[in-house]
């Protein structure tokens, strides 16, 4: 039996929320839907911009990865995260965060500079719109990862945000190989139509050779596979992941277990924040395919999981939804 259920790797990051209108983003010339890199100045003028025509309306320890892992250990799975922030305020928080929700994570990850942060825009429509400040997060590499705790575990799961960085791509793949000679499944997840779009070739270096379980929504699907034709991008990533999960909306989500296509209905819900729902569906079905659920069972749990972030700000519930959850969709 294996330590950790999942060693996650990823950008640590402090997520601010705003609720804005279309035309702030028209104005600010931001592009809707998608994650955009800021350098330090642009952050700060874009976090003082929103902060002086918006409340703030949540607060909390974010990335993707991050997220995925919280959800995992709500449930009562086991992790181990890694991640690099530095010795300020913003660090503190974060790393403060970890811990109280029962995450592991290598405790010299203090550097000096400046932790990231991301500021997350939500318009009427539910959509999320993320400009991003990696600082520390950016030269994340080989240093703060720890193998050792990666082979104690039954899957790492990588943020394809992570990409975006070359010191940060070099550690991943070193991370990678090392769990495909420890009997470590590697899971990786897009992220966001933004990396796909930029970072098509330094995904697909990651994809060499393969990987056991991939995550991605549907429109990022068709950016990687370069096809509108949903059956054919799927047919194409086939060939470089055993397994899938595509999440569509309100078309639900379609899994690939290795040898057949499940259909995972839509959950109805009024959406308020798309922020986080990804990761959440990640979280939760990671939780429950190494909880020895089948993969149909798994997709349903993650789909309901993930609907009920949407309904409220902040890409984490409360510990307490998480156990409500498990008592009506697994054991219910």
């Amino acid at each position: 039996m294996k330590e950790y259920d999942v060693y996650g790797i990823g950008n640590a990051l402090v997520d601010t929320e705003f609720e804005v209108n279309e035309d702030f983003l028209k104005e600010q010339s931001i592009e809707k839907g998608c994650m955009t890199l800021l350098d330090r100045k642009g952050h700060q003028s874009l976090s003082k911009t929103l902060r002086q025509r918006y409340e703030v309306k949540t607060q909390s320890g974010g990335g993707s990865a991050g997220n995925s892992m919280y959800a995992l250990t709500q449930f009562g799975g086991k992790a181990f995260y890694s991640c690099k922030v530095a010795n300020d305020p913003v660090g503190e928080y974060f790393l403060k965060e970890l811990g109280h929700n029962n995450i592991e994570t290598s405790r010299h990850l203090k550097n000096t500079g400046i932790s990231g942060q991301c500021l997350i825009m939500v318009t009427p429509d539910a959509e999320r719109t993320m400009n991003t400040y990696l600082g520390v997060s950016a030269d994340l590499s080989i240093n703060e990862i720890d193998l050792e705790a990666a082979k104690k575990s039954e899957y790492v799961y990588i943020e394809g945000f992570l990409v975006s960085s070359d010191s940060a791509r070099k550690a991943i793949m070193e991370l990678k190989n090392c769990a495909k000679k420890s009997d470590v499944k590697v899971a990786l997840t897009f992220s966001d139509p933004a990396v796909v779009t930029h970072f098509k070739d330094a995904i697909d270096d990651v994809l060499a050779g393969g990987v056991d379980l991939l995550f991605c929504n549907e429109e990022e699907l068709k950016i990687w596979a370069n096809s509108e034709n949903f059956e054919q991008a799927c047919s194409k990533m086939s060939t470089v992941a055993k397994q899938f999960a595509v999440t569509r909306g309100a078309n639900g989500a379609t899994l690939f277990d290795g040898s057949e296509y499940i259909s995972i209905a839509p959950q109805r819900v009024t959406a308020v924040n798309t922020n986080g729902a990804g990761d959440m569906f990640a979280g939760a079905f990671l939780y429950g395919i190494t909880q020895n659920l089948d993969f149909r069972e798994a997709g349903n749990f993650a789909s309901v999981a993930s609907a009920q972030v949407v309904t409220q700000f902040g890409p984490r519930l409360k510990s307490i939804k998480h156990s409500e959850l498990k008592v009506k969709v697994l054991k219910g």
